[in-house]
Parts: structure tokens; sequence; C-alpha cells
């Protein structure tokens, strides 16, 4: 019989399922994220060491609320649900779930109960402090246990964990996975390896060496496209896929109009010294004829995400016309997709989660395609990513660049995208980088950028009356944005650039500073 690979998600939406995924992967056990709606016999071809069913945004009650397969909890894998998975497992197993007076969101006190059926009987609990800080999130709560479970921890107003250790099913109303969740990893961990025996077998070099396998069987003999931009998640996938294809993988960067101040230049360069075969595109008056009127944020990464698809579908034409018959055809195109992109975007594997925002390289792409899609990176956060680059010994100037929205500066011009605004956004943000830059805090931030605001403002310059753009200074912390924190910058950097912005841009006369985190915000304002 086949060993256990690792663990096995199902995915009924939540925000946080892949961050269920990442902390497994930081505890270096495999995880694969699958559709809720996976069968028994789907889900035993996996062979999983255990299953996790995560949270998501819907009620047991809803209309048409995902579902999973009771069956699955039967199958004699240890299972764990969490939040919405806990009150699924407590509906099919025949225990009462019902709307809760108040929803509970937000930090709580985990009360775990001590005896028979708690920290000194529960092996997933198990050496915990009480109380202990939990995150919650959910509408409905359990009022009635299933037949044969316990009850394991409580919070002020619900049940908060149960188990049934026979049948090895494991629940929690509160998610294990987020930061604000104490101990979180010590409970996740308890489940991998005190319950499931998980084997810890994953690393950046094991994903490596599957991606690089898998990439070669699904490629075969035919060739890719390979959407490069010079950021790390896009050259990390252009070097993974081409350690698998090798010359069979060609690389385009394009210009979409909306780079910041002499990347295309810089890019192209740094791309080519990696040994990677590049063509660069100048698009970018294709790009801003599109944009042109334009103002919704949506039907902004809607044009650029089609613009850039087609473009890469003739490039693929065009570029091998006189070489596919030779060399195999083009039929896939590679991109540095990552999760929190998908997140806000689509669901993960067609599951049910919200859209936050389209991303232009998941939602924003057309509905029929020439090419088919390719992106190794699609369930790694971008922390990750870099580990796996630092395996691939790309250089640390690559790995440590700040992250940058394909969309580029048109989703941080708010309003309409012109080429004055554009000039003005370029000055600005070029001036945010040399300054954060020149106090070294570049590296140890997550994002710092410029964002040009529609708001214009009185201002006074040289004892004359001037009536300028206001540009937003942003810089955040996250480890993968998922969430993240603004910056308390020192007030002189702060300083420095507002007076230069000020003195340098033209048309600008007043900077302000964005002091919001995510949640409720995003990171980019658009």
């Amino acid at each position: 019989m086949e060993s256990a690979t690792g663990i096995v998600i199902l995915d009924f939406g939540s925000q946080y399922t892949q961050l269920i995924a990442r902390r497994i992967r930081q505890q270096h056990v495999r995880s694969t994220i699958v559709p809720c709606t996976i069968s028994p016999k789907d889900l035993g071809k996996l062979r999983p060491a255990g299953i996790i069913l995560s949270g998501g945004p819907s009620s047991v009650f809803d209309e048409g609320a995902p579902r999973s397969d009771p069956a699955i909890l039967k199958m004699g894998t240890p299972v764990l649900g969490i939040c919405y998975g806990f009150q699924l497992i407590s509906h099919q197993l025949g225990g009462t779930v019902r709307p809760a007076p108040h929803r509970e969101y937000g930090r709580a006190q985990l009360e775990i109960i001590v005896g028979s059926g708690g920290s000194d009987g529960s092996r997933l609990l198990r050496s915990l402090p009480s109380p202990l800080p939990v995150w919650n999130s959910h509408g409905d709560q359990i009022v009635k246990l299933p037949p044969g479970f316990r009850q394991t921890g409580k919070t002020e107003t619900a049940v908060a964990a149960i188990e049934d250790p026979e049948r090895r099913i494991y629940a929690l109303q509160f998610h294990p996975e987020v930061h604000h969740t104490a101990h979180g990893d010590e409970i996740l961990a308890n489940f991998l390896f005190e319950i499931c025996q998980a084997p810890a077998d994953w690393t950046p070099k094991s994903f490596i060496e599957q991606t690089v396998a898998s990439t070669r069987k699904t490629v075969g003999d035919g060739r890719a496209l390979c959407a490069l931009s010079g950021g790390v998640d896009s050259t990390v996938a252009a070097t993974l896929v081409h350690r698998a294809i090798g010359d069979r993988l060609h690389c385009i960067f394009v210009d979409n109009g909306v780079l910041r101040q002499n990347e295309f230049s810089k890019v192209s360069a740094m791309l080519r010294r990696l040994g990677l075969n590049v063509t660069g595109v100048d698009a970018s008056e294709r790009f801003l004829r599109k944009l042109a009127g334009v103002t919704d944020p949506e039907e902004k990464r809607r044009i650029i995400g089609n613009e850039f698809i087609y473009i890469f579908e003739e490039q693929s034409s065009r570029v091998f016309e006189e070489q596919s018959a030779r060399l195999g055809k083009v039929e896939y195109l590679v991109q540095g997709t990552l999760y929190p992109d998908v997140i806000e975007s689509v669901s993960v594997r067609g599951g049910p989660s919200a859209t936050i925002k389209t991303h232009h390289n998941v939602g924003g792409l057309p509905e029929t395609m020439k090419l088919r899609l390719l992106e190794p990176l699609r369930e790694l956060f971008k922390d990750e990513v870099r580990r796996v680059g630092a395996d691939l010994d790309l250089d640390p100037e690559i790995l440590n660049r700040q992250p940058f929205p394909g969309p580029g500066l048109a989703v941080r011009i708010l309003g309409e995208v012109t080429r004055e605004r554009l000039e003005m956004l370029r000055a600005a943000d070029a001036i945010v980088d040399e300054e954060i830059r020149e106090a070294s805090l570049y590296e140890s931030i997550w994002q710092s950028f410029a964002v040009l605001l529609p708001v214009r403002t009185v201002g006074v310059m040289g004892d004359q009356r001037t009536y300028g753009y206001t540009v937003a200074v942003r810089a955040v912390h996250s480890e993968d944005a998922m969430t993240a924190d603004w910056v308390k910058l020192p007030y002189e950097v702060l300083e420095r650039i507002s007076n230069r912005i000020i003195n340098e841009v033209q048309g600008v006369n007043r900077v302000v500073y964005d002091i919001s985190s995510k949640p409720p915000s995003t990171i980019e304002w658009e």
C-alpha cells in the first residue's frame, strides 16, 4: 500500500483557505487544495494523511450552500473542520446548528475544557494554555453536538471546539491558521503529527523538483510563452519553466504604457542577464488608447488583462511562425500568478469564495484564449516564492524587489489614465523609491509607492495661488499580502518625500500619507 502524501484541504470559499495550506507547508508537510465537491473516490486517490474542511462565507442554511459528500467523514482518514467546516460536520453528523443571536467576528477568548474531553485528553488541544486568544468569523453556532462528540473548548458565546477521537474527527469554530490566534501553529502541528502522522517532506527544493517534473509532463514536446514583468513572481515562474523545457520557453516583456520610470529598459537588461530568451514588445500606445476615458478600476484591469493575452497570442504566431513546425507548437502561456491574486479574483480550484477585486492575470482574462495557462506558483505566497527563487540561485536584486501590480500605474492613478497624469505619478513614485532606498528601508518594507488622486486642492507657491493634484504615499508591512499594516515611516523621511514631490513634480501641490491597514483596505488603492 502506498504511503500517505500530505494534507488535502476541501475549499468551501474561505479567504483563508490557502493560508491553511501555507501554515501546513511551513511545517514541511505537503498540502493540496481541492473543491469541496470532490468525490470520496477521487479524494482517496490523493492518499491524504489528513483532510481539512476550510471555512467559508456561507451558512449551512443558505440555499446552494457548498457541501461536501458526507461519505468523506466515513473514510477513516483524520478530519479537521474549521469555521464553516465545523458547522458542516455538525450538521451532517446529526448535531444542531442555528443562526447565532450576534455574529462573532474578531478576537475571542477560548476556554479549553479540561478533564476527559479537554486538554488532558484532546490530542488536538493538548499542552495549550487556557484561556487562549483566538480569531472568529461566524454567524452560526452549534447548540447540540453530534452523537459521539464531546466539547473541548468554548468562547463566551459559543461552542468552539469538539471532537470524536474514535472516528478521528475534530472541529474548531475559530481560525487556527491566522496570526491573531495564539498557538495556532501548535494546534495545526498537533493535527498534522499527533493525529495524522503526516510526513514532513515539503521544502522549496522538493517543490522545484515536483514543479519541473509536472511542467515537462504537461508541456511535452510543445513550446510556451512566458509573460514576464521583471518582478519576483514572473521571473521565478520563468526560471522554473526554463529549467523544465529549456529554450522551448520564450519570454515576452511588454511595455504596457503604465510602467514605472525607465522600467522597460532596466528590466529588459536584467532579464537577459539571467540567460532567458526575452523579446521586448512596446505596446504602450495600444494600451493607452484602450484605457482612454476609462475610470472604473475593474474595467481597467479587464482591459489590461485582455490586451496582454491578445499580444501574447499574436507573439506566439509571429515569433515562432518559422520555427514551430521544427520545434513544436506554442500551446502554453506561463504566468507568475500567486495565491493572493487568485483569492481576491476568483476562488481556488473552482471553490465558492467571494471576489474582492479582479487581478488582470486572473479574473481579467478573456473568455476565449488560444493559449492554455501554466501557473506554477498559483498556490504560493510571495515569501514562499522568494524562498523558491533563492533555491534557484536567483540574484538578491531580483528576489528583494517589492511587488508591483500587473496593471501597473493604471491602478495607482484614480480616475482616467492620461499621459499628463502618468508623467506626474512616475516622477512622484521615483522620488518615493529613491528616498525609501536612501533611508535603507526598501528591503524591510513590503511595498512603498505613490498614488495620484483625482483631487485638486488650493496651494500657494512663490506667492502665487495654485490648484494642483494630490499624491498619496503608501507603505505597508506584510508577510503574504493577505493582511498588511501601514509602516510608521520616520517623520524626516516623510518630510523629504513630501518636499521633493511638491517641488519637483509639476502639477502636484499636496502630499498625504495613507495609514490604512488591510483589512479593511487593500494594499493598492484600486
